[in-house]
């Protein structure tokens, strides 16, 4: 089923999948892995397989899971969707087949907005010519510093209606970013026990860039001990900023 969801920049969320590997550094403080090994204990049988423990922990094993294909037809309101705030759709061991599932639920519910958000961006650019990219589908890679950046030139190789940048958490400056074949990034720092502190000049650099090249520009939070501790004002005002719906769900 779909989840209400406190994630600003979006509705609802639905995970095909779940589970994941730490593979970067913006991976260091995942919430989804320390999620994933609360729900374990609570007896949620998605969260029952183990990943590596190098990689990954308790609960947060990459899994399919063929039976909530279907939960999306049940909501007759449109609603705007982020597809596996809990895995990566994108993962290795996510077989293609069941991409290709998850495409055509998105392909077959048109009413909805989908958000699907990776850091496994070459594998995504290997198979995008073997996958139907529905009109409806907002597909965006995570850029946490200048480190990532080759998952943006990968992200422009794929026929997405929308592609997106989350820089979230943003771990250092992106400077000189390039905006051409992007149509919306969202920028936030880190929450949790030891998180890394947020620049205000790498937030204002995004925000600056996204105001040039006229991209719409969402902030989403400054971070801290929680992710509400330091609020989500940048110099004196929310950003909200995001694509149209219409121009993605024909209306």
């Amino acid at each position: 089923m779909a989840k209400n969801t406190a994630i600003e920049w979006t509705e609802v969320t639905w995970n095909p999948t779940t589970g994941c590997d730490r593979i970067s550094k913006g991976c260091d403080r995942c919430y989804a892995l320390t999620l994933a090994r609360r729900l374990k204990a609570m007896g949620a049988l998605k969260y029952q397989a183990d990943g590596d423990p190098r990689t990954s922990g308790p609960g947060f094993g990459v899994s399919v899971h063929a039976d909530s294909l279907g939960d999306p037809y049940q909501w007759r309101a449109p609603r705007i969707v982020f597809v596996n705030s809990m895995s990566d759709l994108f993962h290795a061991q996510v077989p293609l087949g069941f991409v290709r599932d998850v495409f055509a639920v998105i392909a077959d519910t048109p009413r909805h907005t989908y958000q699907v958000l990776t850091k496994r961006s070459a594998r995504m650019s290997r198979v995008a010519d073997r996958l139907d990219w529905p009109s409806n589908l907002w597909m965006g890679v995570s850029v946490e510093d200048s480190g990532a950046l080759a998952r943006v030139d990968h992200l422009l190789g794929v026929p997405a209606t929308v592609r997106f940048l989350s820089c979230e958490p943003l771990l250092g400056p992106l400077g000189g970013i390039g905006l051409d074949g992007i149509g919306w990034v969202i920028a936030g720092g880190e929450s949790g026990v030891g998180c890394r502190p947020m620049e205000v000049a790498w937030a204002r650099s995004i925000r600056d860039a996204c105001a040039d090249a006229q991209v719409p520009f969402f902030f989403k939070q400054w971070g801290g001990r929680t992710p509400k501790s330091l609020g989500r004002e940048l110099d004196g005002r929310v950003w909200d900023e995001m694509p149209p719906r219409y121009a993605v769900a024909g209306g």
